[in-house]
This record gives structure tokens, sequence and C-alpha cells, in this order.
């Protein structure tokens, strides 16, 4: 005799299939609930505190919009705020440019070619601190550098160049770039080996050169890597400390200051805490509308 079971109802099966296991909420909550407790808490109270006039020891006193107001009087927020906008255009303009091109001189399989890619990624593995001190090596009167100018022959340029305010700046920005490039490279690289190369094989039989193929392939193909390429630059442009502190700490006469110095002297330095939570709030704020800025106008290009 053969029975028969009666199947579950419509409604039940899709009750059924709408219930979430526990184990995937686990996995699902205990991430998000650490990201708020080590994110999100102390980012919210940090804008509390800007808001403060603390000295990390007595009570946090409100004193409203006047951390604020003193940055509009402060000559150091807004030399520090101008060096962070050079460094920002600086660093993440020829971060970009260096790794896209060494990306598109090394996508091709060839032999040897991992030695070259290593190469350019070694320095990414390297310390911030350990880089600064390499390069403070190289910089010194008697460094790599200017024997190098003298050698061949151009002892006119060699120069102080971290003890000189019209160079420091420009100076701190090479090292960072040195372990910048290699990094950029491999987000490029891994978005160049998702483009298919049937659409090259198509634009060279209708007689496009390597140019109109880079224009009209490559760079709209890399339209959504471009996005985590600037999120990625912005983001390090902004927080970038560790290189300036280890070569100048902003100096001299805080002509390599950056807003991420700034805010650490003024923080953990002066102990004025609400005035240094203040100077992150404006870091994160400049770092959020340049993200956003470039994604709206992604998505209208997109649509369009």
């Amino acid at each position: 005799m053969v029975t028969l079971t009666a199947s579950p109802p419509p409604k039940a099966r899709q009750a059924a299939s709408r219930r979430v296991s526990p184990l995937l909420l686990a996995f699902v909550l205990v991430p998000l609930a650490v990201e708020a407790f080590w994110v999100f808490w102390p980012a919210i109270q940090g804008v509390y505190l800007s808001f403060t006039r603390w000295d990390g020891i007595s009570p946090p006193h409100n004193v409203g919009l006047a951390n604020y107001r003193a940055m509009a009087s402060d000559p150091i927020f807004r030399s520090a705020l101008w060096h962070t906008v050079i460094w920002l255009v600086l660093f993440g303009g020829l971060s970009v440019v260096g790794g896209l091109g060494m990306a598109l001189l090394l996508q091709r399989e060839r032999r040897g070619i991992g030695i070259y890619r290593a190469a350019l990624f070694t320095p990414v593995v390297f310390s911030l601190v350990a880089t600064s001190l390499i390069w403070q090596a190289m910089y010194q009167p008697d460094g790599l550098i200017n024997k190098l100018l003298g050698a061949v022959g151009l002892t006119s340029w060699q120069h102080y160049w971290l003890a000189d305010s019209h160079t420091a700046l420009y100076a701190l920005i090479v090292p960072a770039l040195w372990r910048q490039i290699g990094y950029v490279m491999v987000l490029f690289l891994a978005g160049l080996k998702g483009i298919d190369p049937v659409l090259y094989e198509a634009a060279r039989v209708d007689g496009a050169n390597r140019w109109q193929q880079f224009t009209q392939i490559t760079l709209p193909q890399l339209r959504s890597v471009n996005s985590v390429v600037l999120s990625v630059i912005v983001i390090d442009s902004l927080r970038s400390f560790d290189v300036v502190w280890s070569l100048t700490k902003g100096g001299p006469y805080h002509s390599s200051e950056l807003l991420s110095t700034y805010m650490f002297s003024e923080a953990f330095q002066s102990l004025r805490l609400g005035y240094g939570s203040a100077v992150a709030v404006v870091i994160f704020l400049l770092a959020l509308s340049v993200i956003i800025t470039y994604l709206v106008r992604a998505f209208r290009e997109s649509e369009s």
C-alpha cells in the first residue's frame, strides 16, 4: 500500500523559506556589533567632543561652536588645510597616473614579469616608519640624492630638502608615492584583467590606434575600479601622518603641516582634545565631500 503525505501549504513553505537561520544572524550581527563598538561609537564621541573643551583629564565642558570659530581664525589650521589640499591633488593625481601606467606596462604575461610586479609592490609591505627612515637618510645633506646630483654635475640642485620650508612638503610626497604607486598598480591590474580581449581585437579590426583603444575601451571598462581607487587615495591622503611626522613633524615652521599632524599635535601634545576632535571632523567632511562628488558624477554619467 502506498501512503501519500500531504505537502505543506504554499504559505507555510514561503514562511519556512523566509526564516533566517540563527547561524546566519550571528555571522551578520557579531561583526556589525564589533564595527559599531570600535568604529561608529568612537566616531560619534569624536563629533560630540568637537563641541567641548577637554584636556583629557577633567570632565569635558560644552563650548558649542567655539572650536570651529577658533579654526576660522587659526592661521596654522588654514595653512594645514591648504597643504592637505596640495597633498591630496599631487599625491592622489601622481598615484593614479603612476599606478595606471605601471599596470598598463605590466599587464601582459611575460617571462619574469612577476619580478617587476613584486618589486613595485614591495614598498607597500614596509611600514611607513621604516620607509621614513630610509628616505630621511637619502634626504640628508650628504645623502644619496645630493650625491647623485653632484655625480651628474647638478651641484646647484643640491639642497637641504627637509630643512627648507619651500621644499619640505614636496619632498615628503616622494616617499609617500614610493609606497602608494605599487598598491594602486595592483588595483588597476585587477581591473585590466577583467576587460574582455575581444573588445581590443574588434577595435584593431576597425582601425583604432592605441590611444583610441585606451580612451574608448580601457578607461570606460575601469569605471568601477576608479571609484575604489579614488576612495583609497582620498582616505590615504587625508590620513597621511606617519611619513610626515617621522620626517618633519610638520616643520619647519609648519611648512609641511597637514590636518592629520595638526590634529595630533593639538590633541595629544597641547592636550586640546576638543579642538583636535573638531579638526578630525573637518578631515572627515573633506573626505566625504570628495567621494560623494565623484560618485554622484559617476552615477549621472552611467545613467546618461
